[in-house]
């Protein structure tokens, strides 16, 4: 755990920071002092998270109702946590969709939903937020959340594996080409993780759940505290030295088990 006020006074924008792991990064962000900015497109989830953060850390918190596939309505949630804090220096790009569906049924209009959240939207909102911290002069950090299948691929998600292997490249590529302007760009890839939205829809039944598991060598699955610890981590100070690196925390899940996995011994 990151020593208190490692991020004193620092402005991150966390888009889908309503829920989930987004809400986790910014009660752990707010922990560390760090203001706040959490987008949205469902409105009803921005209030109820921000009020938790003033009431538990007093943490200030600008709601901003946000489709990051609108790069009209990105500008404007750039806009606004500029005239409210003044800067931009943390971009969490958390806002994701996904449902299953074998690609020979996948519709066009399928396909662009998730494509258009994910890797369009970690598109515009990198490049608003990006030409804020260029302006700024005092560089920056963003952190993607993506998944292992981006490289492995996945059965059944071709639209959100092919839209996350787009950010992991775009993450490698905005930490070269953005170097020399002091913005750090890294990523997450997280497995399977404890989550309402998730947990409901991914592993509903305790059948599915404990067939999951078995794919997990560390034998659990992840809590979004881990992963807002670890990002915290990623846009402080202490990783000034990362960029362009994606940090894998799934348990050893893509890696599988291999011939010493349990019931091959």
């Amino acid at each position: 755990m990151l020593p208190d006020r490692t991020l004193d006074g620092r402005v991150a924008i966390i888009t889908g920071g309503g829920t989930g792991i987004g809400r986790a990064i910014a009660l752990e962000y707010a922990r560390l002092g760090a203001r706040l900015v959490l987008a949205s497109r469902s409105p009803e989830h921005l209030e109820p998270a921000a009020e938790e953060l003033r009431a538990t850390f007093g943490a200030e918190v600008l709601t901003a109702p946000t489709d990051v596939r609108v790069p009209e309505q990105v500008e404007r949630l750039c806009e606004e946590t500029v005239r409210r804090f003044g800067s931009i220096d943390i971009l969490v790009n958390n806002a994701a969709g996904n449902f299953f569906c074998p690609a020979e049924k996948l519709s066009p209009n399928g396909w662009q939903a998730v494509v258009n959240i994910v890797l369009n939207g970690t598109f515009y909102c990198s490049r608003a937020a990006g030409l804020r911290m260029i302006a700024g002069g005092r560089g920056g950090n963003i952190l993607n959340l993506v998944a292992t299948y981006a490289w492995t691929g996945g059965p059944g998600t071709i639209h959100s594996a092919c839209a996350k292997a787009g950010v992991v490249c775009m993450t490698r590529t905005l930490a070269v080409e953005w170097a020399h302007h002091k913005i750090r760009v890294n990523a997450i890839a997280p497995g399977p993780v404890e989550t309402e939205g998730a947990g409901s829809k991914l592993w509903a039944t305790p059948e599915v759940r404990s067939a999951m598991l078995k794919t997990v060598p560390r034998g659990r699955i992840g809590i979004p505290e881990e992963i807002a610890q670890a990002s915290a981590y990623l846009v402080s100070d202490f990783a000034d030295f990362i960029t362009g690196e994606v940090l894998v925390m799934d348990g050893g899940q893509w890696l599988g088990k291999g011939m010493f996995g349990e019931g091959n011994r």
